[in-house]
């Protein structure tokens, strides 16, 4: 990586995107018998607050929360693996309806301790209102001009925080844009143009055509001693 890449992002972020999973498989889900599960109720808190809590997940909850919060047929465990395949973490997968379905990532098997929450549905929002889905264009309304990675690599569109307006939330909230479906084939000038492993300004020319939207938000709990 270039060595001014390094200077830009902070050891934080670097630390945390390597958690991106690239895949997920799904494992027996074991349900401890001793858990009362109670009758899980319509989540109604999609609220986002970087670093604290999912709505009612927070940097306490545990498994065996989510199965009485929202009952065992909803609670499926799995493992992912790290960018570019290095490593694996327990997680598990709470499957809600109407955008509200999120990936818990654990800090280790006994998945007592959550380290992040990621592949959020377009329910889930800040108190500014970003969420999957939000714009570029809406995210330079919220975050200012601000500056992101080029696509097309392990940390492709991440956006840098610490040069936005919510600075407040470097290490606490990861938030990562893409290009449209098939721009790279309509656009491919400006698509080219904004490749590869280097930062850009977000008010560069060549997103504009793109479609660039928000596509992946991970919060994070309990950062990584790592």
């Amino acid at each position: 990586m270039k060595s001014h890449i390094k200077s830009i992002a902070t050891a934080t972020l670097a630390l945390l995107v390597i958690y991106s999973a690239k895949e997920a498989v799904a494992l027996p889900q074991k349900i401890d018998n001793s858990v009362t599960i109670a009758q899980s109720q319509p989540l109604t808190d999609t609220l986002i607050i970087p670093g604290e809590r999912v709505g009612p997940i927070t940097r306490t909850t545990t498994k065996r929360d989510l199965v009485k919060l929202f009952g065992a047929s909803r609670v499926v465990d799995k493992t992912i693996s790290g960018a570019e395949g290095i490593g694996s973490f327990a997680a598990t997968q709470l499957k809600l309806d109407r955008g509200r379905s999120l990936l818990v990532v654990w800090s280790d098997k006994t998945r007592t301790k959550p380290l992040d929450v990621r592949n959020l549905g377009s329910a889930w929002k800040t108190r500014e209102g970003i969420g999957v889905g939000t714009s570029l264009s809406q995210l330079r309304q919220k975050l200012g001009n601000f500056k992101l990675y080029g696509l097309g690599w392990d940390y492709g569109g991440t956006i840098l925080l610490d040069s936005s307006k919510l600075s407040r939330y470097q290490g606490k909230l990861i938030l990562r844009v893409d290009a449209a479906t098939n721009a790279s084939e309509k656009f491919p000038n400006d698509y080219q143009a904004v490749l590869g492993d280097t930062t850009f300004s977000s008010s560069n020319r060549h997103w504009k055509p793109l479609g660039i939207t928000l596509t992946e938000i991970i919060v994070v709990l309990n950062p990584s001693q790592e």
